[in-house]
């Protein structure tokens, strides 16, 4: 057979099983932009710095330097922070087009962005991401369309049902642990927190749930205060042993310390958990 013709195929099959390279600039920006949220940055600061990367990442779309799953997914993080609804929209167009190529990412960030883009067009949303600040400067659910989604296609999604979001509305009025850790600015105070507050249940005064303590683990994960994370990630599994997520989640900042033995073992728990989870299989698989 032709060595060039063997050449082609060979080049052919790298390019379809993943060989191209995320872009690193749009890594670079995305990971700024989540961080400049969880830092505490003065909020002009955040919209400036929002500004310059929408340019950077709207050049980088038009000259068609996208070329990974991951790539559109982070170049839909920094869409969906424009001000307007070309910048939404582009979101919305990057996050569908990166979970098309990749069903392992995050689909929430596509439903977001869906429900943040109708928004903006002064429509109500249809998957029950979007939250406004009312008169009182409580947060409450933005206007919604029921009809448009089923509670599955939110699933998938892995957006709240219905019944779920409404039972969440309920947790508006608690403190989060965040700002009890900025208070105090002791990780062990804020785990103490966790602790006593879990076992008051239903009668917690702070956002204790699952989530709640997830969110704060992957908040210090941002801040590059990964021992603390580590410690918070581990707890949740403790007081959450049967969520597939809180292993996944432990995984990942043990992957991030480098404790890839252990790392894998709690990936593993997830699966067991949850034998659908695609990122445990992935990353299970890469480190074989």
């Amino acid at each position: 057979m032709n060595k060039i013709y063997i050449s082609l195929i060979l080049l052919l099959t790298m390019i379809s099983s993943g060989f191209a390279q995320t872009n690193p600039e749009l890594q670079k920006m995305a990971d700024a932009d989540q961080q400049d949220r969880f830092s505490g940055e003065n909020w002009d600061t955040v919209m400036k710095n929002d500004s310059i990367r929408l340019a950077k990442a709207t050049k980088l779309f038009k000259e068609g330097e996208l070329n990974t799953a991951k790539d559109y997914y982070n170049a839909g993080i920094i869409f969906q922070h424009g001000n307007d609804t070309i910048a939404s929209k582009m979101a919305v167009e990057s996050f569908k087009t990166a979970i098309e190529m990749d069903s392992t990412l995050n689909r929430w960030w596509y439903a977001a962005a869906v429900d943040r883009d109708l928004m903006r067009r002064g429509e109500p949303q249809i998957y029950g991401t979007q939250y406004i600040v009312d008169g009182s400067g409580k947060q409450k659910q933005y206007k919604m369309d029921t009809t448009q989604v089923t509670d599955k296609e939110r699933t998938y999604y892995q957006v709240p049902t219905l019944a779920q979001q409404k039972e969440n509305e309920k947790m508006f009025d608690l403190k989060s642990i965040g700002s009890f850790y900025v208070e105090t600015n002791s990780i062990e105070k804020t785990i103490d927190l966790i602790k006593s507050e879990f076992k008051k249940g239903k009668e917690s005064d702070y956002y204790i749930t699952e989530k709640g303590i997830n969110d704060f683990g992957y908040q210090l994960m941002w801040k590059n205060k990964l021992e603390e994370s580590l410690k918070v990630l581990k707890l949740n599994t403790e007081l959450y042993p049967k969520a597939a997520n809180t292993w996944d989640s432990y995984g990942e900042i043990l992957l991030k310390l480098d404790q890839k033995e252990a790392a894998i073992k709690a990936y593993k728990k997830s699966l067991a958990l949850d034998p659908n989870n695609e990122n445990a299989i992935n990353i299970i698989a890469e480190h074989k």
